[in-house]
């Protein structure tokens, strides 16, 4: 019984083994470029083997919809809804959704390897994403009985789905175009005047999460994250323009890809500056108290 029960596992595992040999090798020979996958119903593949039959269900997204900040609809949640919009409603300073990520983080995931990398599942960030939309008054022990990576990833959809950006749009030319320049004293003056010019809901959420990053990789040894890798995984969460094509380098001759990748370099580079810098100084006395304070 055992020899049969053994023959019968290894059956079932060769049958999966050669069935996703064939998956892959047939998804390989029809060579997935954007084109055809824009000219065929991939929902109808099917490929069938010893009874058992996959079917393949795909869809093509173009690289500039996929990452295209989407407003929400309904601006009585706060994923799509304006950050100042939501402080208001709030009577805060910094979004409650990032006050109480961040401090679930901090209190168990700051030795997390990966933290911020690593990605959590899928339906535990949606549900998160639910409940903060509702204003679910058990959200906090939601995270408690998830695990830290889920909520890292709620955090990052919250600023990847801000209509504009943290750095706003307005100002997201001038900042890639300050971490640019050579003289590292002209670079310091032009950068902390421009971070300076952020509305104030903006500034002081900006410097809440600078802080929290910084916070992770003192951690470093542990949890694997730098600064630079932090940077890599926020810069273009910050700092990605909603509109769809940008126009830093629209006047180069370089294809998309190219121009795409120099914008993610540079989003990276910004971050990375700040979060490099000793201290960030506030000669205006105004936004030195909102530093100190997250609530009206």
């Amino acid at each position: 019984m055992e020899l049969e029960r053994d023959l019968i596992q290894r059956k079932g595992l060769n049958t999966g083994a050669r069935l996703w040999d064939k998956v892959r090798g047939r998804l390989l020979r029809q060579k997935l470029d954007p084109q055809t996958l824009q000219n065929k119903d991939w929902q109808r593949t099917v490929i069938a083997m010893n009874g058992i039959e996959v079917k393949l269900s795909m869809k093509f997204t173009s690289r500039e919809f996929s990452l295209k900040r989407m407003p929400s609809r309904k601006q009585s949640g706060v994923f799509g809804v304006k950050i100042n919009v939501v402080t208001k409603r709030e009577r805060s300073k910094v979004p409650l959704i990032v006050r109480q990520c961040v401090e679930e983080i901090e209190r168990r995931g700051m030795e997390e390897v990966g933290i911020y990398r690593v990605s959590g599942v899928a339906t535990d960030i949606q549900a998160l994403k639910a409940a903060f939309d509702t204003n679910n008054k058990d959200v906090s022990l939601m995270m408690r009985d998830m695990d830290v990576n889920a909520i890292a990833g709620t955090l990052k959809l919250y600023f990847r789905e801000l209509p504009e950006p943290l750095f706003t749009d307005e100002l997201y030319p001038n900042f890639a175009g300050g971490i640019a320049l050579s003289d590292s004293v002209a670079k310091e003056s032009c950068m902390l005047n421009l971070l300076l010019s952020l509305p104030e809901t903006n500034l002081v959420t900006f410097l809440f999460i600078l802080d929290h990053l910084k916070r992770i990789a003192d951690n470093e040894c542990v949890n694997k994250m730098s600064l630079h890798n932090l940077a890599t995984v926020f810069g273009p969460t910050l700092l990605r323009p909603s509109e769809k094509d940008s126009k830093l380098y629209s006047t180069q001759p370089i294809s998309m890809n190219d121009c795409w990748s120099l914008e993610v370099m540079a989003q990276v580079q910004v971050l990375l500056y700040f979060l490099q810098l000793e201290g960030i100084p506030t000669p205006d006395s105004k936004r030195q108290s909102l530093l100190f304070s997250t609530e009206v």
